[in-house]
């Protein structure tokens, strides 16, 4: 392959109402992606991605040294608290460097915070979804973001409320943009919720799992995967918790309690054979 220019992708955070992300890019075009991302449908979307997509939480990280042919990025761009009938919305705070070509997924995390006072608890009404929606939809828009992936540990309370959230925030984003979330692992067997969302893929996050890690590890070593059909495609890892999986997981996002470097990249390619 021919070597790349050195070029920086920054991404800048702007101040003021919208909390919007300005991402500035000095980087050569290549027409094959110019292709390929203008493919609208869900299959084609998800099948595109790269097999490693590394998670970029709030932090500085320089990931200029990774194989945009062979490596994503997943990046937090922003934390939404909901606190009683209030959306609170906080951009990213940290720069991200990476090398030109990079597919890019950006993470809304979501923060639903139940203190003992219940008038403080989240309203979880119509208002509050049309609010977050908007929110996370302006991630969408952002130059070469390719997947929008939500983050919310949902209580059984709440999902009515994540559903109706995601069905309205896929309508919101452009079709050429994939949306994604990430799953416990007890939603993606036994518990089949996930069946009938509006999303291209779940990711089953397979690290700081408790009590429950040794069965759920042991059933996937063995073969016996989700029975939910959004989970079967992608995994959840950390460096610091390696494990087998199954080799029908084709996207393995993986996240890093420390800061990635070519080293700890290089650990997480051999580990798992990417």
């Amino acid at each position: 392959m021919q070597k790349l220019t050195k070029s920086r992708i920054v991404l800048v955070v702007l101040s003021g109402a919208s909390l919007l992300f300005l991402v500035a890019f000095r980087f050569q075009t290549r027409e094959h992606e110019r292709a390929v991302w203008s493919v609208p449908s869900s299959s084609s979307r998800i099948s595109q991605f790269p097999e490693t997509i590394l998670w970029a939480w709030e932090r500085p990280e320089k990931l200029d040294f990774i194989d945009p042919e062979k490596v994503g990025v997943a990046f937090l761009a922003k934390t939404i608290y909901l606190r009683g009938d209030r959306v609170v919305s906080r951009p990213r705070l940290q720069p991200l460097t990476l090398s030109p070509g990079t597919r890019v997924i950006a993470v809304a995390r979501i923060e639903s915070e139940h203190p003992s006072d219940h008038s403080k608890r989240p309203a979880l009404s119509p208002v509050t979804i049309t609010e977050t929606v908007a929110a996370i939809s302006e991630l969408g828009s952002l130059p070469n973001v390719v997947m929008v992936q939500v983050d919310f540990d949902a209580r059984t309370s709440e999902r009515a409320f994540y559903r109706e959230l995601l069905v309205q925030l896929r309508g919101k984003l452009p079709q050429s943009t994939s949306l994604s979330i990430t799953a416990l692992a007890s939603w993606c067997k036994g518990d089949n919720w996930l069946e009938d969302l509006p999303v291209d893929e779940a990711v089953p996050m397979l690290f700081r799992m408790g009590v429950e890690r040794k069965q759920f590890l042991s059933q996937v070593a063995a073969g016996d995967g989700f029975s939910s059909a959004p989970c079967q495609a992608s995994a959840g890892v950390s460096t610091d918790e390696p494990l087998e999986l199954s080799p029908r997981v084709q996207r393995l996002y993986v996240f890093n309690p420390r800061v990635w470097s070519p080293v700890s990249l290089d650990q997480v390619m051999e580990t798992y054979k990417r």
